[in-house]
């Protein structure tokens, strides 16, 4: 992941920090395709700023220490997430003759329709998505039903929320434990249950408590209480 733009993890050099340092961004992959039989592949950004793009040239030196795809975020390090995501510089990695490995989007797929057209207009393999499926698992489901059928999806229903945000806090905990679990998956719950009135004492025992018993019994209460809510 040469991609990351927050701070404490650029201070250190890592993340999308490496995008100071293209001959160390090359030789770290490499030695990463060396001590590994499984396929590398690459998250980036376009460059650190404006004036450091270089993307096609790196997705060459990338491609030519031996990763299998490579992941562009349509920003610079310097841009973080403001401003809208560049994919014509991804567009221009994809089309150089000398690529032949898959190149993937990212940034601002927040649509199926901007999906479509990253694959169609742009040209890219695949779309790496991100922000836009926070609190939205199903937003990967959307897309593909777009594909399909040129439609949208009917909205998701109360049952099948529900349903998401318990399985989603008992993989968070049977992957990082108790205290982590919980913590973690906090941030989801306001998307998964946008929009319903009168919801703000549910969201709160489901944010603010330390216990995961807890917080699936609020998920119980609003199974009870707004089970039959139809989401717009």
């Amino acid at each position: 992941n040469f991609g990351c733009p927050v701070k404490k993890v650029v201070s250190k050099g890592a993340g999308a920090g490496i995008l100071k340092d293209i001959c160390l961004m090359e030789k770290l992959t490499a030695e990463m395709v060396k001590r590994t039989h499984l396929p590398v592949t690459v998250k980036t950004r376009l460059g650190w700023d404006h004036d450091s793009i270089r993307i096609v040239e790196v997705a060459e030196r990338l491609q030519d220490v031996g990763i299998k795809a490579l992941s562009i975020h349509g920003r610079t390090r310097a841009q973080m997430y403001k401003g809208h995501a560049n994919w014509a510089p991804i567009a221009a990695v994809k089309n150089n003759p000398r690529m032949h490995i898959p190149i993937f989007g990212n940034g601002d797929v927040n649509s199926p329709e901007r999906a479509v057209e990253m694959r169609d207009v742009y040209g890219l393999d695949g779309a790496m998505i991100g922000r836009a499926s926070i609190g939205n698992p199903w937003f990967f489901k959307q897309i593909k039903h777009y594909f399909e059928t040129g439609a949208h999806m009917g909205p998701i229903g109360m049952t099948e929320r529900i349903e998401a945000a318990r399985r989603h806090l008992k993989m968070a905990i049977d992957w990082k434990g108790e205290v982590l679990g919980v913590l973690e998956t906090r941030r989801h719950y306001s998307t998964y249950f946008k929009g319903i009135p009168d919801f703000k004492p549910y969201r709160t025992k489901m944010v603010t408590s330390d216990h995961s018993v807890d917080v699936f019994n609020a998920f119980d209460e609003v199974e009870k209480v707004f089970g039959d809510y139809q989401f717009a």
